[in-house]
């Protein structure tokens, strides 16, 4: 017995649908063209800023960063502990990390320095150096800038050509120029 086209065999009806969306494939190769890759557009960053992972200081350091002229001109990675990160804690792969990040954002971006942002009351300094390392300012501002010296030389000898900044942020929002120690 003949079937209506309501009816139609379900392999019939897929035949058609399959022969439907190649010819629609056919037509529209032609139209868009073939698939390239994906090429973006050269483009340039000032600078590689490294900050810790502390949700407490990134409006300070965004604010910061924007007051001398680099706002959405640089390249962001956020390790806890900042400086800490590049000596390795709380694991190698966090300094591996760092260390590719600048790589490529020297390569792609050919930035010219490197930020770093330290702040104060950092948990990642508190559990690796001292817990109570934020109840004595001063104390706290030299163990940083020791870390952030140490951080500078590692990056000075592998760039010498980057320049490298230093800056300690409080968390009543004073960003303080740091010189490596």
């Amino acid at each position: 017995m003949p079937m209506t086209a309501a009816q139609s065999c379900r392999c019939c009806h897929s035949r058609r649908w399959f022969l439907r969306a190649g010819l629609v494939g056919a037509v529209a190769l032609p139209l868009f063209g073939r698939p390239q890759s994906a090429q973006a557009e050269p483009h340039h960053a000032k600078a590689l800023v490294l900050s810790c992972i502390d949700f407490r200081v990134m409006e300070t350091e965004h604010d910061f960063l924007a007051q001398h002229q680099l706002a959405h001109q640089y390249d962001w990675t956020a390790l806890a502990g900042a400086s800490l990160a590049l000596a390795g804690f709380p694991h190698t792969a966090e300094a591996e990390t760092f260390w590719d990040q600048l790589d490529l954002s020297k390569q792609l971006h050919q930035i010219e320095r490197v930020i770093i942002l330290d702040h104060q009351d950092c948990g990642a300094y508190a559990s690796q150096v001292d817990a109570t390392l934020s109840l004595d300012p001063v104390r706290e501002r030299q163990v940083h800038g020791d870390y952030l010296g140490r951080a500078a030389g590692a990056i000075a000898a592998r760039y010498p050509d980057l320049a490298i900044e230093l800056y300690f942020v409080t968390l009543a929002g004073e960003v303080v120029a740091m010189l490596p120690t």
